[in-house]
């Protein structure tokens, strides 16, 4: 693998490896990585800033000039480090000693011709040992960072999920007491029609009951004294009317294709198709022209010239039950 591929591994950045690489001459591994260390708060330089390259023919003349004997001209010197007069240390680029002077606080720095020698295998191993260490210290402590936020996030979401099935838990409650609150009034709406066609029988059973008792006495010459009592108060007629001659008639029909039985009161003068046509109105399943009427008592079913004639001929006046089919 690759001196790049190597620090690109350890999680550099490809573009800070380039810049180590190239700033460093491609000498290894380690000084890339010392680079990367020591400016890795440091922008990444634009090109053309790259640091001098070394004169290596001038260097090689000077080393010619010390075999010989002779002197060594100081122009011909290539500065190969930089030096800080304050403590010693010696740096690659002046980038280096930047951060070395914004860390320790030194500003006495000079060109220095040391050339700084490469890490050992030894301490390169180190060196790796120890950057790995740094890697595995940062993960772990943004895994704790990542685990605390997952952990926060899980709770949201628990009592999000929580608050939403209150919310459906309410709903289907109120929905389930809005259906026995309908069912009860139903019962009851049921309960009194049934009263109510109880009690219109009672009544209809009495008033035949009265007129065979007056009609008895009639015939066996009966003085008016001996008339029975007036009948209960219940579908009385008018003062002064007779139950056939009342001018309102009270039907109630029951439907044979279900729901609550139909209530209403009609002029006697009303026909059963006038009847006809209210049923029909208020349920779409039967049609005037079809819709036939029976009554339980006396058992009867009406005709279709019988459904021509009115209330008081067809002897419902002053209440009546009906069957619609």
């Amino acid at each position: 693998m690759s001196d790049k591929a190597s620090l690109i591994s350890m999680g550099f950045d490809p573009a800070r490896v380039d810049w180590a690489l190239k700033a460093t001459k491609n000498s290894g591994l380690q000084p890339a990585m010392d680079h990367l260390l020591e400016n890795s708060e440091k922008p990444i330089p634009e090109a053309g800033e790259a640091d001098e390259e070394e004169d290596e023919d001038s260097v090689k003349a000077n080393i010619k000039k010390i075999e010989s004997g002779g002197t060594v001209d100081d122009s011909d010197l290539v500065a190969r480090s930089i030096k800080c007069s304050e403590c010693g240390k010696i740096f690659r680029s002046t980038a280096n000693a930047e951060l070395h002077a914004e860390k320790s606080g030194h500003d006495q720095f000079e060109e220095s011709t040391d050339e700084i020698k490469p890490l050992t295998e030894e301490e390169k191993k180190a060196k790796l040992a120890e950057l790995r260490e740094k890697l595995a210290i940062k993960r772990a402590a943004q895994a704790k960072v990542d685990a605390k936020d997952n952990k926060a996030n899980e709770a949201l979401r628990r009592k999000a999920g929580q608050d939403s099935g209150k919310i459906k838990e309410d709903m289907q409650a109120k929905e389930l007491q809005k259906q026995a609150e309908q069912k009860r009034r139903e019962k009851l709406e049921d309960q009194k029609a049934k009263a109510a066609i109880k009690a219109q029988i009672e009544a209809d059973k009495r008033e035949r009951a009265e007129k065979a008792a007056r009609e008895k006495a009639l015939r066996e010459g009966s003085s008016a004294s001996q008339t029975p009592p007036a009948p209960v108060s219940v579908a009385k007629p008018a003062a002064g009317v007779s139950s056939s001659d009342n001018p309102q008639t009270r039907l109630q029909v029951r439907l044979s294709a279900g729901g609550q039985p139909l209530t209403k009161t009609f002029p006697s003068d009303n026909t059963l198709i006038d009847v006809a046509e209210w049923v029909a109105s208020e349920n779409l399943a039967y049609n005037v022209d079809t819709i036939t009427f029976a009554s339980t008592f006396p058992r009867k079913t009406y005709s279709r010239e019988e459904m021509k004639k009115t209330l008081k001929a067809n002897g419902l006046t002053p209440s009546a039950v009906l069957m619609a089919s």
